[in-house]
């Protein structure tokens, strides 16, 4: 279950997610390049590497929805790495309001960091995966492509098309000895939350719609993705993986 010396291209890897599995990442003895834009988070990021005494971290500070200099860019780290072995399609913005108060500029902006990001995350990857013939691609997505939440459509919307091209890159990269997964995370205690204005009843809220009464944590995103990046998973693709805490159930 190891990726021990693989090369991880991460996004989102300075958030409140990402970080605690880019460090267990390292930890394992990977090397993540690590694609973030808040400069604060990046920092803490390195920072707490250092402190743990991890090495193999690299910081690309680039804007996603610049999709051009985000290609080129990667195009050059995958050369400086010798390809990226593992990507992890995790970054994502996430505005909460009416459907009727969004803009269509606003739903392509969604979709453009969410998952335009992503395909170019992926086309930087696969020439060097199918040299190897060996990869893996993991997206994030989330248990709102399941119903039952409102305001935020454009949201959903990019986490379907995530798990809807989790199905067609595995059904086309197999043959490459490449597998695609996805994540289903649940609700978790980060930023994202902060768009809910009674958080205490929203705790509430999660607790009483999962099945495990507790609230899920940094680590059990990185087990999730540890596994499916590791060479155990290697007869697992297409699929996708509610970490949620039993709130669903599919």
């Amino acid at each position: 279950m190891t990726v021990k010396g693989r090369t991880i291209l991460y996004t989102g890897a300075a958030g409140g997610l990402g970080t605690g599995a880019t460090l267990a990442f390292l930890a394992a003895g990977a090397r993540v390049v690590a694609v973030d834009n808040d400069a604060a988070k990046v920092a803490a990021l390195e920072a707490a590497a250092r402190e743990a005494g991890h090495s193999g971290l690299t910081v690309r500070r680039l804007d996603l929805a610049d999709l051009g200099t985000l290609r080129h860019e990667l195009d050059a780290a995958a050369t400086e790495a010798g390809g990226f072995d593992i990507v992890v399609n995790n970054a994502a913005i996430y505005p909460s309001k009416a459907f009727e108060d969004y803009t269509i500029e606003e739903h392509q902006a969604v979709q453009r960091i969410n998952v335009d990001a992503g395909i170019v995350c992926v086309q930087a990857a696969l020439p060097g995966m199918r040299a190897k013939g060996w990869g893996r691609i993991v997206n994030v997505a989330s248990i709102t492509v399941y119903g039952g939440w409102a305001k935020l459509s454009p949201y959903v919307q990019s986490k379907g098309a995530l798990v809807g091209l989790t199905r067609a890159w595995a059904r086309e990269f197999g043959a490459y000895g490449v597998t695609v997964n996805a994540i289903a995370p649940g609700a978790f205690p980060t930023d994202a939350e902060k768009i809910h204005p009674d958080l205490d009843n929203y705790e509430r809220f999660v607790l009483g719609s999962q099945s495990v009464k507790r609230r899920g944590n940094a680590a059990d995103i990185a087990n999730a993705l540890m596994f499916l990046a590791s060479e155990g998973s290697g007869f697992i693709t297409g699929q996708v993986l509610n970490v949620d805490g039993g709130w669903v159930m599919h």
